[in-house]
């Protein structure tokens, strides 16, 4: 069957953006809607200070996102806690960092820039290793973060500052499209939260991840896309590639 319709299950990029999906859209001439599946919840006070976390007692903070950035700030903020200008920020990559400036004057500050894995921020870390870190974090954080952590033997303490929410996706109930497009298990958790009875028939899977593949699996999908692969490192390179060969038919 032929793909005219796609739901990301992602908010939709900036207008000002050209986005990879818009890029698709054009060229493949397919309908591209973006949809979140699952939103960001920030933590109370009180929940954060029933985890025994001091602020204060960090000289590093650990920062693995957008998100993480918003939540530590605004945390620290409604804790009236004046967060010191010697703080030293360890970013996964360029785009953190550069989000980062939206609370602080960047060249006034110690911030340290991984290229993208949080592997290659670990090799930065290393030789800050006296420091003492804070890992602002969702409910919900990949193994390998805490487990390098440890393997390096640093002084550190997770901080829960949000939490991951399935999204109401009622409005969707009797639209279809040809393409469902995930990037996350909670993405997939979110869409048999909401249609418990959902049948796949003849709806295209799209997932990214290994993680992704897992649980989409486990819950009954056929995964008919699939990235990254050394010939579709992206999501939009392996839809292309798969819109090619089923349109064209």
């Amino acid at each position: 069957m032929k793909v005219k319709t796609i739901l990301v299950s992602q908010p939709e990029p900036k207008a000002d953006q050209l986005s990879p999906f818009s890029i698709l859209s054009t060229k493949q001439k397919v309908k591209v809607d973006f949809r979140s599946f699952i939103h960001v919840e920030g933590l109370t006070v009180r929940e954060v200070r029933n985890q025994k976390i001091d602020l204060g007692k960090y000289s590093a903070i650990i920062l693995t996102s957008r998100n993480a950035v918003d939540h530590f700030f605004r945390i620290a903020e409604e804790m009236r806690f004046k967060v010191p200008n010697e703080l030293k920020y360890f970013c996964q990559s360029e785009a953190v960092a550069y989000y980062l400036q939206k609370y602080v004057v960047y060249r006034k500050r110690k911030i340290y820039v991984g290229k993208r894995t949080f592997p290659d921020l670990c090799e930065i870390i290393k030789k800050h290793k006296t420091e003492r870190f804070l890992l602002p974090s969702s409910d919900k954080l990949k193994d390998l973060i805490p487990e390098s952590l440890d393997a390096m033997g640093l002084d550190w303490k997770r901080a829960d500052l949000y939490r991951t929410v399935t999204s109401d996706l009622s409005d969707l109930e009797k639209v279809t499209y040809d393409v469902l497009v995930f990037f996350s298990p909670s993405g997939i958790q979110s869409l048999f939260k909401n249609f418990p009875e959902f049948k796949q028939n003849n709806t295209r899977i799209a997932v990214y991840g290994n993680s992704t593949v897992k649980a989409a699996t486990e819950a009954g999908l056929q995964v008919d896309v699939s990235a990254p692969s050394p010939e579709s490192p992206s999501m939009t390179m392996a839809l292309e590639k798969y819109i090619k060969e089923v349109n064209k038919k």
